[in-house]
């Protein structure tokens, strides 16, 4: 299947920005009707998706809270490559490109910069397996890079140095595909800014990060040249109020928080488990999982037992679910080694740690609060918001408690909780790795169905040619 689904896959903000003077922009001044606000953007991971669970993304999450904050509905109209999308916005056909754009010197020319949104390394990528590449000038093979990103921007300017460089940037392909031939052995390198490949790991272990070409560099938003300086004021004083509101703190840690850890060995068995363990089970995943989405169930079952009915640990756990004797009983469980009960048992007893989380949690994170309330307890979980609070971090944030559950392993910080030491560390490691299980199982879902569309297109074609000339068929 994974074959298959590569074979589709390969077919297919600080002010580090342009400045603004805002004494020449006439605030007071009536501001410009705006019915809608048009965000140009690329799909990819942390960027914008749209799948049955409801569109997501970094760029995606910001740009609604900047439609909120203008009071108007946000419009995503992705493109299919840079050149369209920078064309898009030269011609006033979109207000705004949010599509982890990298700021170069180029783009500050040709366009108006935002504020700073995060920092990325730009990174050399080859796949494992094949020998490291120590040195710029003595690669193996060429780089190839997509048209119009900041990598050509980089190559040019280590060209400069290193004459015998040899690169190409292709204009059909994106980040993923790119990656894929990689992957599959097709290409030599590619450049990619680091979050791009940590999140791309997940589902392509194969690829490795090689040397670092570019360091800290700023990912911005882009306006038109022209006649925009209203909508930068306005995106300069809703980026501030995020900042404080701790926004993009919470999306970074959202979109890049738990894919900083990469276990090879661990990954390929999970891919390899989706194959040929997931199908005995993912109709029960499904029947228990009730409103919570059945893939988060499959992912932390995973982590638990690797999906193994009859696994069992020395402190007396078993089962798909590693449920403890006295939690199996609490479930109504009679039997832990069988799937099906552990399962149900589970189910029960996450949806019911999520119910039993303080209310002042955002439903978007009660999961992860729940998660790491089922491995280490809720009492220890609860102690780690009582010492965020009083340090001054907000007990409701996931990114911030997720910083304090190890100081739970410190005498000087668990002699004055109530419940005392636990192994916060191992409950952060839990958090994430079910995370990036459930991101994996995400991806594996949108790429099958990517195969079930193209399939059922490939048989209309067939129906359709096989209908004899002087048949009409109606369009249904």
């Amino acid at each position: 299947m994974i074959k298959t689904l590569l074979t589709i896959l390969l077919s297919g903000l600080l002010f580090a920005c342009q400045p603004v003077d805002l004494q020449q922009v006439d605030l007071a001044a009536p501001a410009p009707h705006r019915t809608v606000l048009k965000v140009g953007t690329l799909y990819g991971p942390q960027i914008y998706l749209d799948s049955e669970q409801g569109k997501s993304g970094f760029d995606y999450e910001m740009a609604l809270h900047f439609a909120d904050y203008l009071s108007v509905p946000l419009k995503m109209i992705p493109y299919t490559n840079r050149k369209q999308l920078f064309a898009a916005l030269k011609e006033n056909k979109i207000d705004i490109i949010a599509a982890g754009i990298a700021k170069t010197q180029n783009r500050s020319q040709q366009f108006k910069l935002g504020p700073t949104l995060y920092k990325v390394n730009q990174v050399l990528v080859y796949k494992a397996g094949t020998p490291e590449p120590k040195d710029i000038g003595s690669l193996s093979g060429e780089i190839t890079v997509m048209a119009n990103s900041s990598s050509v921007n980089t190559l040019t300017k280590l060209q400069k140095d290193y004459p015998e460089l040899m690169w190409n940037q292709v204009n059909d392909k994106d980040d993923e595909e790119l990656f894929a031939l990689i992957a599959n052995g097709e290409l030599n390198y590619t450049i990619s800014d680091s979050n791009s490949l940590l999140i791309n790991q997940r589902f392509l272990p194969e690829l490795r990060a090689g040397m670092i070409l570019e360091e800290k560099v700023e990912v911005v938003w882009l306006l038109p040249p022209q006649n925009s300086d209203r909508l930068m004021s306005q995106l300069l004083a809703f980026w501030h109020k995020q900042k404080r509101a701790g926004t993009l703190e919470h999306l970074d840690e959202k979109y890049f928080g738990h894919v900083k850890r990469f276990d090879y060995v661990d990954t390929r068995a999970f891919i390899r488990a989706i194959d040929n363990i997931l199908p005995e089970y993912r109709s029960i995943f499904e029947q228990y999982s009730g409103e919570l989405d059945w893939r988060k169930l499959a992912a932390t079952s995973y982590q638990e037992s690797h999906w193994n009915p009859r696994a069992r640990s020395p402190t007396g756990v078993r089962g798909m679910m590693m449920l403890t004797q006295p939690t199996a009983i609490y479930v109504g469980v009679d039997d832990r080694l069988d799937a099906e009960q552990s399962i149900r048992g589970g189910a029960f007893y996450l949806k019911d740690m999520i119910e039993r989380l303080p209310d002042s949690i955002p439903e978007t994170q009660r999961i992860w609060f729940a998660l790491a309330s089922y491995n280490i307890g809720l009492g220890h979980v609860e102690d780690a918001r009582r010492i965020a609070e009083s340090m001054g971090m907000d007990p409701s944030a996931w990114r911030d408690v997720k910083k304090i559950l190890p100081l739970l392993q410190q005498a000087k910080y668990y002699k004055q909780t109530r419940y005392g030491y636990a192994r916060g560390s191992e409950a952060v490691h839990y958090v994430d790795s079910i995370r990036r299980y459930y991101d994996t199982l995400v991806w594996v879902d949108n790429q099958t169905r990517k195969i079930d569309v193209i399939e059922e297109k490939e048989q209309i074609n067939v129906v359709a040619e096989e209908v004899p000339a002087n048949i009409h068929v109606s369009a249904q």
